[in-house]
């Protein structure tokens, strides 16, 4: 079993207001694809996640203990290859909007690959030219992606 420190860690890119983060997992992709879409699965690893549809265009939320839920969006869906999610997480404006178009937005794509061993799993998270502050929410929402995605490997590599 790999150990977490054998995955880099996300990488903030100012010039085009990304963070990009790839992993290796060993499981295969359709168990990483559960992890990353099915509501009772992502609540295990990142934030509880109610959603009221699988499909591009379902809305929902995703709430962490002692935050406000976060409006979200399913953008695109390309089972089992790829999920896109916009959300208004905009964590230097301290609070979140009533809804994913009621304010600034980023959206974050999980791309998914069979390798030798298991799954490649890289998210992208763009847009943060339009928030409150990007550079503070950039640096965010690297650290932020550093420590889920571990507790993600985590739970996928598992027995």
């Amino acid at each position: 079993m790999a150990n977490m420190t054998s995955n880099q860690q996300s990488v903030v890119d100012e010039d085009t207001f990304t963070v990009r983060r790839t992993i290796l997992i060993e499981a295969p992709v359709e168990k990483v694809w559960t992890a990353v879409t099915a509501p009772e699965h992502i609540s295990k690893w990142f934030g509880q996640a109610v959603f009221s549809g699988t499909a591009a265009g379902s809305t929902g939320t995703l709430t962490w203990p002692g935050n406000q839920p976060i409006p979200v969006r399913i953008e695109a869906v390309d089972e089992p290859r790829s999920v896109s999610y916009r959300w208004g997480n905009d964590d230097a404006a301290g609070r979140p909007p009533a809804d994913v178009d009621g304010g600034p937005s980023t959206v974050f794509t999980f791309t998914l690959e069979t390798v030798p061993g298991g799954t490649r799993l890289t998210v992208v998270e763009t847009g943060f030219e339009t928030t409150s502050d990007p550079l503070a929410n950039l640096e965010s929402h690297r650290t932020g992606w550093d420590a889920e995605l571990d507790t993600l490997v985590a739970l996928v590599e598992a027995p």
